[in-house]
């Protein structure tokens, strides 16, 4: 398997209107499965409890699915109308890194991205637009203009009154669904999406649903009623809706979900769909969300997961100024093409521009990978883009030298892995041993240094083997077992 094509949630059944399985009771009765007397009801609904089904059909048929092999993997999950930062890097990546793991192993892996469409922003940024924005900025460079309108706002609602009400009333509009509102909020979201897409594509990211805070707005509602309804929903004295999260019931912990307008804030919509992988700074935010859909009932809340990550320190242009996403990218992309420009060994090349693309993205994503995803680490250009050590410029370099060597000298004798006498070649052999070992290893605890370490072991192996096995003037017999240890490698590349 490719290294470069390679979460456990539940599956909520929020995207899929038929089961996996549809069990009738009846046929279990008339096979003696199930005793002949008795409430079909009853039995169903005892049925479905211990198969752990998440909706009943019918009184005399229970429907299920397979949530072990299906995976919600929810990646990026930036706000709307903001730039893309350089910080949502780690997110989009190692929520793609997580999609890919899991459809490797076998599971029905669904991408999501589940943007951050919907709250107080809006409120500032609809507002702000009435009293800052210019059509003709927002048709030149739409995403940026959106960006300044919006920055602008938030400043001027920090000492201003006003405008912080102005801001408060037009998300009050947006909640209550009024046309204007709706209709540029519509016209921001589809903007903020065409500028992502063109990002992901360039990080080799795709999504089978592009979803959000906005999609489950009205449930949003339905769950403050349920909270209501089950007693959980307390007033606090400045008048916010909050839940009850300490142990004593003394209100020493509690949750806030409503505005004392009664507007929705994040983790309330939140409760609606759970999504896996943010910054280590919203660890208390899940764990309040966790705890609060397992009070209102819901014991799947106990099996989600979330998969805290450190922050990226130092990461900047040459100016030193901090960079949006595609500025990163592009200094990527500039900093390696002089790099290949200044090696001798660099070979004459079609589109040398697309390759310092591809290899400048693949050293961005070695050098987050390498070490634990909790920890914190500095970000290093020169590091990063050195051509020797473990990085992803030297994973590319030994891949390519493989495919131009190997291709290069192809024999049809029949593979004999008793040939193999070497030691490098036992080595090796071993270490190729290990990558069903290193991909269980990374699915059980979300890692990806495994695989990354695995790789670059693997490249430094195979740079002995380059040297030690040689493919061309050896016999054809031995050439042929010697390519097809190469072959591995590359595949394993």
């Amino acid at each position: 398997m490719p290294w470069k094509s390679l979460l456990k949630l539940p599956d909520f059944g929020l995207f899929r209107q038929t089961a996996d399985f549809r069990l009738s009771v009846s046929t279990l009765r008339i096979n003696g499965i199930l005793p002949s007397r008795g409430d079909v009801q009853v039995q169903a609904e005892n049925l479905a409890t211990q198969v752990r089904c998440h909706k009943l059909a019918t009184k005399s048929h229970i429907s299920f699915d397979i949530a072990l092999i299906r995976v919600f993997a929810c990646c990026s999950s930036p706000n709307i109308a903001k730039k893309f930062h350089a910080g949502h890097l780690r997110s989009t990546i190692i929520g793609n890194f997580i999609a890919n793991l899991k459809q490797t192993l076998g599971n029905n892996v669904i991408r999501m991205n589940y943007l951050g469409d919907w709250g107080m922003q809006f409120g500032l940024l609809g507002a702000g637009f009435g009293q800052f924005g210019s059509e003709e900025k927002l048709k030149q460079n739409p995403l940026q203009h959106l960006f300044e309108v919006y920055v602008r706002m938030n400043k001027e609602a920090e000492h201003n009154e006003d405008m912080k009400q102005a801001a408060r009333d037009f998300f009050k509009q947006l909640e209550q669904h009024e046309s204007q509102a709706v209709s540029l909020w519509q016209q921001f979201r589809q903007i903020t999406v065409d500028e992502y897409q063109h990002i992901y594509k360039r990080l080799g990211v795709h999504f089978d649903i592009y979803s959000g805070e906005s999609f489950h707005q009205d449930q949003a509602q339905e769950v403050v009623q349920q909270l209501q309804s089950q007693g959980l929903l307390k007033t606090s004295e400045k008048g916010t809706g909050v839940v009850d999260l300490s142990p004593a019931g003394d209100m020493n912990s509690v949750c806030t979900v409503l505005r004392s307008d009664g507007t929705t804030l994040y983790i309330t919509r939140s409760c609606i769909f759970v999504f896996l992988k943010t910054d280590k700074s919203q660890v208390n935010h899940f764990n309040q969300l966790f705890q609060i859909l397992l009070v209102m009932g819901h014991s799947w809340a106990d099996r989600c997961q979330h998969v805290p990550f450190g922050l990226v320190q130092g990461m900047s242009t040459r100016t030193g100024e901090v960079v949006f996403l595609e500025d990163v990218l592009d200094e990527a992309r500039a900093r390696m093409l002089h790099n290949m420009s200044q090696a001798k060994t660099t070979k004459e090349m079609d589109n040398p521009e697309d390759t310092a693309e591809k290899v400048g993205i693949s050293a961005l994503l070695v050098q987050d990978f390498r070490g634990p995803l909790l920890s914190d680490y500095r970000f290093d250009w020169d590091r990063m883009l050195q051509a020797q050590g473990d990085t992803g410029v030297f994973l590319q370099y030994t891949h390519a030298r493989l495919c131009r060597s190997v291709l290069k000298y192809c024999y049809a004798t029949t593979f004999d892995p008793s040939l193999l006498l070497e030691q490098t070649s036992m080595t090796i052999l071993q270490h190729l041993l290990r990558y069903d070992e290193v991909l269980y290893q990374s699915a059980q605890d979300l890692q990806p240094k495994h695989l990354v370490n695995f790789l670059l072991k693997l490249c430094h192996l195979t740079a002995s083997a380059h040297r030690e096995l040689l493919v061309k003037g050896s016999p054809p017999d031995v050439a042929q077992v010697e390519k097809k240890l190469h072959q591995h490698a590359i595949l394993n590349n």
